[in-house]
């Protein structure tokens, strides 16, 4: 099969939960998978814009305002992918195919029934027909859904990629993003690739940052490092269901919303660093026990690659490094030369390449999925 690929200049287009703009990576990608990173580009969502995504989260909106940012952000998109190419110093004509993540604003792939019919599903907004118009390159979008239909999360699909840039025949591998939620992908020469969400990243971190200190996120880690771990409340924090259940599974905002952060609240310490330092354990020790419970009973982890933007959180990073010792060596994705901030935008050009081709591009099990699945759908311009 892979006789018949050509290589492809493919543009991956990523914006996450944490809704800190559009991650944008312009690569080649060869029919061996083996890429080249020819440009990157992180595009900020104007704030009105951003706060119009946020009540769709927090479910304060209509349908009319869905409908209508459901073609804004994929305005949005097309301005990010015509700005990198801009910057790559190409023209849209030297540009084969745009792999669109889109904006996730609602993800709930629990197995619930209407008659009879399950209400398993996921939301991508960012309307890839608009991308694809005003690029004038075909768009692939809309990946989850597939997955989702053949009995799967929906997520996580970036494992597909992690299996292509960190396999190896010596080592295993977890590999750890850090973004709005938290999720491991494990890589092993001698079993299936496995992921699922550990629970909350950066998404309480960053909600009370600009609670109580008016900040889009802990910067550094300097508000957390100004407190101490209230054990108490983490221990309160860790009864959260979700932490116990048997992956596969995946989790979001639908979950970890405002309404439960405020609830979890209701039991915090006085002292606003004392919170912060809290939450932040909270993440870290989530992804610890999620190894414990879950990784290393079956597999021992050499290396964790650490990614996302909790890399960019040094308080985060040092608490996992005491949760974890010296048993396991705490790596970034800079230590592989690719950038932490750009990888999920280049794992979607891998999808859109491999969708482009119509190979099958999920990981059963990592999903849960019954089969192996194409996922995606194409937009001409």
């Amino acid at each position: 099969m892979t006789e018949e690929l050509k290589p492809l200049i493919v543009i991956g287009l990523m914006s996450g939960t944490s809704v800190d703009g559009i991650d944008a990576c312009l690569a080649r990608i060869n029919h061996d998978f083996s890429f080249e990173i020819l440009s990157t580009l992180a595009w900020d969502y104007p704030e009105n814009i951003r706060q119009n995504i946020f009540k769709i989260f927090e479910n304060k909106t209509s349908i009319e305002e869905i409908c209508w940012m459901n073609f804004v952000i994929g305005e949005c998109f097309a301005h990010a992918a015509l700005e990198l190419i801009k910057k790559a110093g190409i023209t849209s004509k030297e540009v084969d195919l745009i792999g669109s993540h889109g904006q996730t604003v609602y993800h709930k792939p629990i197995d619930e029934y209407i008659n009879g019919f399950n209400k398993k599903s996921t939301l991508q907004i960012g309307e890839s027909a608009i991308i694809a118009e005003r690029t004038g390159i075909t768009t692939i979008s809309d990946f989850r859904p597939a997955d989702i239909a053949a009995g799967g999360q929906g997520a996580p699909l970036v494992c597909f990629a992690d299996e292509i840039l960190f396999k190896s025949a010596k080592i295993s591998r977890a590999i750890q993003n850090i973004g709005g939620m938290a999720n491991v992908t494990v890589v092993t020469n001698n079993a299936d690739t496995t992921a699922f969400d550990t629970g909350p990243g950066n998404v309480m971190i960053d909600y009370c940052a600009k609670k109580y200190f008016n900040q889009d996120y802990d910067k550094e880690g300097l508000l957390a490092a100004q407190g101490k771990i209230d054990e108490n409340w983490l221990d309160y924090l860790l009864e959260e269901k979700y932490y116990n259940l048997e992956p596969p599974k995946t989790t979001g905002r639908e979950l970890f919303s405002p309404e439960y952060i405020e609830k979890m609240l209701l039991k915090a310490p006085q002292d606003l660093y004392d919170i912060m330092a809290t939450i932040t354990a909270l993440t870290a020790k989530t992804i610890f026990n999620a190894y414990e419970q879950f990784v290393f009973p079956k597999v021992k982890i050499d290396e964790i690659i650490l990614g996302g933007g909790g890399v960019y959180n040094p308080e985060l990073v040092k608490m996992l490094k005491k949760y974890f010792g010296e048993s396991v060596k705490i790596l970034s994705h800079k230590d592989f030369g690719i950038s932490d901030k750009f990888k999920e935008a280049l794992a979607f050009a891998l999808l859109a390449y491999t969708t482009f081709y119509k190979i099958p591009n999920n990981v059963p099990s990592c999903t849960g999925a019954k089969h192996k699945k194409i996922l995606g759908k194409i937009s001409y311009p």
